[in-house]
């Protein structure tokens, strides 16, 4: 069984940079894919990058191409959110998330194995 627990969040300025973590404990076999989704109050958890962990192919949502950077760190079963340049639209609570197998999977539904989530708050 996959675990998965996030850390990083916190209270940043408009334009302010933040790293999120993201720790997998448990074992996984084949192609796995990890990816950041984020929650707004009174949103729809939306996606926000993906990354599959063997080749470390990346995607991501339009709105953060540029700003964000999703990687992994194989040897410590670890993945991270690099935040550069936050708005105000950015806070929301961030959750890492996986799944086996091969596809784009840009939707909370695809996803089976889920961080509890960490709070990003962007201030003025």
């Amino acid at each position: 069984q996959v675990q998965l627990a996030e850390s990083g969040g916190g209270l940043v300025q408009i334009g302010g940079s933040l790293r999120l973590s993201c720790a997998r404990r448990g074992e996984i076999s084949g192609t796995y894919i990890m990816a950041w989704f984020r929650q707004a109050p009174g949103k729809e958890r939306e996606f926000v990058a993906r990354i599959t962990w063997n080749l470390g192919q990346t995607y991501y949502h339009d709105d953060v191409k540029g700003r964000f950077t999703v990687s992994r760190d194989i040897a410590k079963s670890t993945l991270y959110l690099q935040m550069n340049s936050l708005k105000p639209e950015d806070a929301a609570v961030y959750y890492c998330a996986g799944r086996r197998g091969l596809g784009l999977f840009t939707t909370a539904a695809n996803y089976h194995d889920w961080g509890q989530g960490t709070q990003v708050t962007v201030s003025s």
